[in-house]
């Protein structure tokens, strides 16, 4: 199965410091969705995990977040793309749990889920706990400079074989060539 793993903020859509808290707030990076269209036609299952500490924060509710990812999914779906899932931590980093990146528990959930090994996954952040995420469970570490990207990358100790590109739409070109 070809699948590729994304992070949604700062990856998909803008970051914020304060959290995106609305729908109204989730706005797609400028070629985002049509990366996610590309890979779609490409016959690639798109799976977001995303860590969403504001709801455990009290910041936003279920309800919110499920409007936000509506708007992204359709917003996805008017570009001609399909995110086929959403795997979300609602935990503070305080939690200790198993699923909030860095740890591996979210992208072991989508391995079981889509019952397929990880090493052939390119799983693309812009954040360092995102990339050791991927780098624990085998997938292909993707690091693009949107969202925290750049500080990620100035900042080093990036997993080794950690491929590094300016935006989702240039890693999505570098994965779709023959």
């Amino acid at each position: 199965m070809k699948l590729v793993i994304l992070d949604r903020d700062g990856v998909i859509n803008y970051d914020s410091a304060q959290f995106i808290k609305s729908p109204a707030e989730w706005k797609a990076i400028p070629g985002s969705l049509e990366a996610i269209a590309k890979l779609t036609q490409a016959g690639y299952k798109v799976v977001i995990a995303s860590n969403q500490s504001g709801i455990g924060r009290g910041l936003f509710d279920m309800d919110t977040l499920n409007a936000i990812h509506n708007k992204m999914h359709r917003a996805a779906q008017a570009a001609g793309g399909r995110i086929d899932a959403v795997f979300y931590c609602p935990h503070t980093s305080e939690s200790k749990c198993n699923c909030r990146k860095p740890k591996p528990g979210m992208f072991e959930r989508i391995s079981a889920c889509f019952n397929t090994d990880l090493s052939e996954t390119f799983a693309i952040g812009d954040s360092l706990r995102d990339l050791q995420a991927a780098a624990t469970v085998g997938a292909q570490p993707v690091l693009v400079l949107t969202g925290k990207g750049e500080i990620t990358q100035a900042n080093g100790n990036v997993p080794d074989g950690t491929l590094v590109f300016s935006d989702l739409a240039a890693a999505v070109e570098h994965i779709l060539q023959p």
